[in-house]
Order: C-alpha cells, then sequence, then structure tokens
C-alpha cells in the first residue's frame, strides 16, 4: 500500500495527473487535477484502490484531504468515484462542518448525493471526525482557497484578488465572504 508519492507532473488529464517518481509514470485520480502545475514537484498523498477491473490511485494535496476521502468511502453507498468530486466542490472543513451540524443541503449539493445518502453520511460519520488535524490557521488558510477558487471560476484573474483576499473577513461563511468580495472587487 501506498502512503504518498513524491514526483514531477507529467501530464494534466481532466480528471487525473502523471506523476512521474524516478522514471515511473503514476496515474492518480484528484479532486482538481488543474490545482497542479506541469513540471513542478508535489508530494501527493495516495490511496490504492484494488478491484476485479484495475488498480487505482486517488491523489490528495494534504493529509486532511486523504483522510476525509477515507471516511467519505467508508459510508454505505459512497465508493471512490462518488467521494472525489465531494473533496472538489468543497472544503475539507466545510464538508465536516456539514456533517457535524448535520446540514443536509449543503451535502446534496455535491454530484449525485441525494436526501438519503446525505443522510447517510451524517448517520455513519458525525462525531467521528475531530480526529483530522485543521486548525484554526489551517481553517483559515483553506477558507481563503475556497474564496479563492468560488472568485477564479466567476472570472476574476488571480492577481487581481490578491488585495481583495487579505481584505474579507474570514470568520464569516463562504458565502459571506463571496459577497464581501465581490463588493470590494466592484469597487
Amino acid at each position: 500500500m501506498y502512503d504518498y508519492i513524491i514526483g514531477n507532473v507529467e501530464y494534466i488529464k481532466n480528471n487525473a495527473i502523471v506523476l512521474d517518481n524516478h522514471g515511473v509514470g503514476y496515474l492518480i485520480y484528484v479532486s482538481n487535477p488543474y490545482s497542479f502545475e506541469l513540471g513542478k514537484e508535489y508530494k501527493v498523498y495516495v490511496y490504492q484502490q484494488i478491484q476485479e477491473d484495475g488498480h487505482f490511485l486517488y491523489g490528495f494535496k494534504t493529509i486532511e484531504e486523504k483522510e476525509l476521502f477515507l471516511k467519505l468511502i467508508s459510508v454505505k453507498g459512497l465508493g471512490c468515484k462518488m467521494a472525489l468530486p465531494i473533496l472538489a466542490v468543497g472544503s475539507t472543513t466545510g464538508i465536516m462542518d456539514a456533517i457535524e451540524r448535520e446540514n443536509i443541503l449543503y451535502l446534496k449539493k455535491f454530484p449525485k448525493i441525494g436526501d438519503k445518502l446525505a443522510k447517510q453520511i451524517i448517520l455513519d460519520l458525525k462525531g467521528k471526525l475531530e480526529f483530522i488535524g485543521v486548525g484554526i490557521s489551517d481553517q483559515e488558510i483553506e477558507s481563503e482557497n475556497e474564496l479563492k477558487e468560488v472568485l477564479i471560476g466567476l472570472g476574476y484573474k488571480e492577481k487581481e484578488l490578491k488585495p481583495v483576499l487579505e481584505k474579507v473577513n474570514s470568520s464569516l461563511s463562504i458565502e459571506e465572504q463571496v459577497k464581501e468580495a465581490l463588493r470590494l472587487l466592484l469597487k
């Protein structure tokens, strides 16, 4: 079993990257392949899934993402291919918070997650996510990254976002942060 692989990103596909480690290219399915840069070295935490039709590697930039992924795939009816997009759309802290607060609407925004599966996630994971070591500073970083991704998705350039991100209050909900950032960008 692999824990992580360090290597250079050789290819970026729509749902995966190829990580070159000493001449061996590992195809690793990731939640957001475009967050990786070609030619840059990364330490990618991996989970290996072995099935009848093949061996698959799922990769994560942080150990917290990997640990949350492992918890998610332990939920009845939620496999790797459904858990990975959850990490692409939501932040680690946001997902954990939604589970702890039993926020079914938040969980239903993820692809292929309906009412029944959202309730199953809460039933199986509520109270079992404390081990994921996310401190306050990590939450603030995660929140800023999520805000930046949302704004880039709306068409803003990273250069114009830097001064705005510093001014946005990170203790607000992500929705309020987006509103505040948009207000600052439109000035």
